[in-house]
């Protein structure tokens, strides 16, 4: 199998890391060597560079490295769970990985991404209130842009069946 990249975009709250991580399990299952990346842990770090509110470019720094020692050990299938904004942005992540990418977004009705964001942060008010906010305003973001190649609504799936999904839709 060639090498080739999945990410999981989507709106905070609405799964991408979870569901991203049930792919990789449903592919081992098929026996499909891959490696499963949570971007916001690429960017983990404190504080974002100036002008980089996300430090988006040590994650690409960070993704680039991790994409290659990935392919070149022989995990040919990534799954990758991050947000895309743009095309620019889909653009930069696809030219980080080097190999092709494909992009599904995840979508779910505005309630069910609140409760899961409030059963996320419930000690945590400031956190809650960002991420409320971030959830609309990244909705609206990739609603306008629509980078994605396939677009799958999560509100009624289980994690698994979600996983299941994306594969099929993926065409794995």
């Amino acid at each position: 199998m060639s090498p080739r990249a999945l990410l999981l975009t989507g709106t905070v709250g609405v799964g991408k890391t979870t569901v991203a991580a049930a792919v990789g399990d449903l592919l081992r299952e098929r026996q499909v060597a891959n490696a499963v990346v949570d971007l916001d842990e690429l960017r983990r770090a404190w504080p974002s560079p100036p002008g980089d509110r996300f430090a988006t470019s040590v994650m690409l720094a960070n993704l680039s490295a991790v994409a290659a020692n990935y392919v070149g050990n022989g995990f040919a299938t990534l799954v990758l769970a991050g947000v895309l904004e743009t095309a620019e942005d889909r653009a930069r992540h696809a030219e980080a990985v080097r190999v092709p990418l494909t992009v599904c977004r995840l979508v779910a009705d505005p309630d069910a991404v609140h409760r899961r964001l409030h059963d996320r942060h419930r000690v945590d008010a400031d956190g809650l209130a960002w991420h409320l906010h971030r959830a609309g305003e990244l909705a609206a973001i990739q609603d306008a842009s629509a980078v994605e190649d396939l677009c799958l609504d999560v509100t009624e799936l289980s994690i698994v069946e979600a996983a299941s999904r994306v594969l099929e839709s993926w065409d794995v």
